[in-house]
């Protein structure tokens, strides 16, 4: 594992998404998990060096972070429209049901789903008290309505999930893009600027990270609301994701499962569009 901070780590060795792990002498904080079973239970193996986990936090609902946790004795602590999503999926989870170009797309079948779903929650905010550390939640939407961070004021660190990526776009089927704009200007903010960012996706990002996000999102709504005016149907929305992938330079073994996640996500989005609210 890698150290950023006295006590605070990231593990970056399995698919998915990164873990971090925040180290107390009250017990240790876990930050998301592997999707694997395998690779959950070796996690674990790894982290008796550093003290007894007492605490699961999920950043959102992605598939990539939360069927891991089925695995996982623990507490688990989200957002309350995490857990409203999470209490409403079947218990049998299979990939390629849905791929949506997720990691988790290639796992064939698992069961247990229904132990991921969230414990604790909350709406805006919650501060905990692990030994000495004082661990700020905050509820900062965006990529779903139920994405939080993990913010440690006085080590300088956030855990920002999903809120920036940088070698590949992320999922944006659950975005809410106008509110992830407003998340990123709170990152670009002053209150941030000696803080060290954490993406789930890439690890230890840069400010000018934050900005290519920004414009990467600027480019959706317009696209989208044009189909919305034209009335077209909902698979006209994937025709965008070849020049949205422009913002990004994939390798040529990724690149199919990259697109199918703009696809994807640029489809449901506009299906959430179109959709006339009742």
């Amino acid at each position: 594992m890698r150290s950023i901070a006295p006590g605070v780590y990231l593990e970056t060795k399995y698919p998915g998404v990164i873990q971090g792990l925040i180290v107390t002498n009250d017990g240790l904080l876990l930050i998301d998990c592997p999707p694997r079973a395998e690779d959950g239970r070796n996690w674990l193996a790894a982290l008796e060096d550093y003290g007894k986990p007492r605490y699961l936090i999920l950043l959102d609902s992605h598939p990539d972070r939360v069927l891991g946790a089925r695995i996982l004795d623990l507490p688990i602590v989200a957002h309350d429209w995490t857990r409203q999503l999470m209490s409403n999926w079947s218990d049998t989870f299979k990939g390629g049901t849905r791929p949506i170009g997720a990691e988790v797309d290639h796992l064939k079948r698992i069961t247990g789903v229904r132990n991921t779903v969230p414990d604790l929650t909350f709406s805006e905010c919650i501060l905990l008290h692990l030994g000495k550390r004082e661990i700020h939640l905050w509820h900062r939407p965006g990529p779903t309505p139920g994405s939080i961070w993990v913010v440690l004021p006085t080590a300088k660190v956030a855990f920002i999930g999903d809120a920036v990526t940088v070698a590949e776009p992320p999922f944006i089927g659950e975005a809410e893009i106008e509110t992830w704009m407003n998340t990123l200007d709170d990152l670009r903010s002053s209150h941030m600027s000696e803080y060290k960012l954490i993406s789930s996706r890439d690890g230890l990002i840069k400010r000018e990270d934050v900005n290519n996000m920004a414009r990467f999102l600027r480019k959706i709504p317009w696209r989208l609301e044009r189909l919305v005016d034209r009335g077209a149907p909902t698979e006209a929305a994937a025709k965008y994701a070849s020049p949205l992938m422009k913002d990004f330079i994939i390798p040529r073994a990724r690149r199919d499962h990259v697109m199918l996640r703009l696809q994807a996500g640029l489809t449901r989005l506009y299906s959430r569009l179109s959709t006339p609210e009742t």
